[in-house]
């Protein structure tokens, strides 16, 4: 088996290596860890009720604000 070494590469080469490693950990850290999960649905219909809510003028709450009074660190 063939070992390569960092420093047998070109400078293209090397560019191309962390251009791969880049993209790699990109689309690893924006992933949706979510995906392809179902969605149970009482949560689904919980969320429904929200958005509807908001959209009929129901007051809402700052999620900073909220964690401020219980004192968490946001």
């Amino acid at each position: 088996m063939l070992q390569n070494k960092i420093s047998d590469l070109t400078i293209e080469e090397f560019r191309a290596l962390i251009r791969d490693t880049v993209r790699q950990t990109l689309a690893e850290m924006l992933a949706d860890p979510d995906e392809g999960l179902v969605l149970k649905s009482e949560i689904e219909e919980a969320m429904r009720r929200s958005i509807k809510a908001v959209r009929e003028g129901v007051a809402t709450y700052d999620a900073g604000k909220v964690a401020e009074k219980l004192g968490l660190d946001w």
